[in-house]
């Protein structure tokens, strides 16, 4: 992964495997991941129209809605055929989270919700958030989005195969060192810690971290009801999980079970009055 190359498997996977999209919009865990996203950013995000970052934004699934929102966004992606899609929806161009070609200081919001799965280098995720920091406003936000630690061991259960060797192997390592190698299936991929994540934030100078595990703790159940036989997850059944993941939010020790977490922390204002950092 030098000279700012993503590894093939991870551009593999996206350019010519799978469309993110797909799953954000057609799965149940997925649906709930995107309405989740959508209502904690909501929380924080300036009044519209101030200006967007997409870092690693693949198709515009969140630009979308924020251009709805009456945001102006950018978006950025290492993946051509993401950039391509994307240029329906906003202005877009290929690029790298650890080197983004955007002046210092020129956005109201940075958001990566996805870099940080696949950078499992810590320099590499520290250049990419170090990269935020530098082109959004002195206040502004950033989020930052990670794949939870223990998510593939909810996740295997809910496709009643976790108890096999082969399955039961390749989790133990992923809990035992934080990285998928991307051999099969998924692609090469990093989970974080709740704690690690914010710490990430904090070191790149941003302030005021919090983190929120977006599906919450009842996601794989809801899973669970669309992977087995069935008719799969009712509405109601959807609904509780998504207030059981509001709930969760003021006790830390239940963001473990969640799937993905969002972190969001604000550059230092500027008291100077002038210069880039």
């Amino acid at each position: 992964m030098s000279n700012l190359e993503l590894a093939p498997s991870v551009m593999r996977f996206y350019g010519e495997t799978v469309n993110e999209d797909d799953r954000l919009r057609t799965s149940a865990d997925g649906r709930m991941e995107l309405a989740r996203t959508q209502e904690l950013l909501r929380r924080f995000l300036p009044p519209a129209p101030a200006r967007v970052l997409d870092v690693g934004g693949g198709t515009g699934i969140h630009a979308d809605w924020l251009v709805r929102d009456g945001y102006d966004v950018t978006l950025v992606d290492p993946v051509p055929r993401h950039v391509e899609s994307a240029s329906a929806v906003c202005s877009a161009v290929v690029g790298d989270a650890r080197d983004l070609s955007e002046p210092d200081d020129s956005f109201d919001v940075v958001q990566l919700l996805g870099p940080l799965y696949h950078l499992p280098d810590p320099k590499d995720r520290r250049t990419a958030l170090a990269e935020a920091h530098r082109v959004v406003k002195p206040g502004g936000l950033v989020a930052a989005a990670a794949i939870n630690r223990y998510a593939s061991l909810f996740e295997h259960v809910t496709y009643a195969h976790l108890h096999t060797e082969r399955i039961r192997d390749s989790v133990s390592k992923i809990l035992e060192t934080a990285v998928y190698d991307g051999v099969r299936g998924f692609t090469l991929s990093y989970f974080h810690r709740a704690e690690e994540l914010v710490s990430e934030l904090v070191a790149s100078g941003l302030t005021d971290v919090q983190v929120f595990g977006i599906e919450g703790p009842a996601w794989s159940l809801v899973k669970t009801a669309e992977q087995q036989p069935g008719e799969g997850p009712t509405d109601e059944l959807i609904a509780s999980a998504m207030e059981a993941a509001r709930m969760a939010e003021p006790y830390p020790e239940l963001l473990a079970a969640s799937s993905h977490l969002l972190a969001v922390g604000r550059a230092p204002a500027d008291i100077s009055g002038g210069g880039a950092r």
